[in-house]
């Protein structure tokens, strides 16, 4: 799978994509917002899961990986996990390297994984974010994503309970 924007160039996570899924993961600015650093062990089970090839009706996240079309540097992970039946709904995220945060390639590459879920009949796109997050709650909303409230203590992070944000896009062609 490959989508394209005027910058960027979204394609499916491969085996040799390892490094970057690993740099990303392994990033404290970005990791600050999603969890402790996983250990060597996890990264690679969850590396491995995301190499699944991926349909609408899939159990398993998929995982793209968005470079830049000037210079093919990769510079993170799009992805969805479906909940196809009976919702018809998937829960998007992205982790971007810290060196590329706040030059719209976030919100780009989300605008292109969204027509791609939208286009593929899915009723409803969700995404959660970690209360204080206002970067990535700024991309989803340039989205046209919602906010549909917030889950108190719902998230341990770091050893501290955190609220997450609850934002939502409905398809409005179907």
């Amino acid at each position: 799978m490959h989508l394209t924007t005027s910058r960027l160039i979204l394609s499916t996570l491969k085996s040799e994509d390892w490094q970057l899924f690993r740099a990303v993961h392994e990033d404290h600015t970005t990791m600050t917002w999603v969890s402790e650093i996983p250990d060597e062990a996890d990264l690679r089970q969850r590396f491995h899961e995301r190499l699944a090839p991926w349909q609408t009706t899939s159990f398993h996240m998929l995982c793209l990986v968005a470079r830049r079309r000037d210079n093919g540097e990769a510079i993170g992970l799009f992805g969805c996990s479906p909940e196809w039946a009976p919702y018809r709904q998937a829960e998007v995220g992205y982790m971007l390297l810290s060196r590329h945060c706040g030059q719209g390639f976030g919100s780009e590459a989300l605008a292109a994984l969204c027509e791609f879920l939208l286009r593929a009949d899915f009723h409803k796109l969700k995404a959660m974010v970690i209360e204080g997050n206002w970067p990535s709650r700024r991309i989803l909303e340039k989205n046209g994503f919602q906010l549909e409230g917030t889950l108190r203590d719902n998230y341990l992070l770091n050893g501290r309970w955190v609220n997450d944000w609850v934002l939502g896009r409905l398809n409005q062609e179907k």
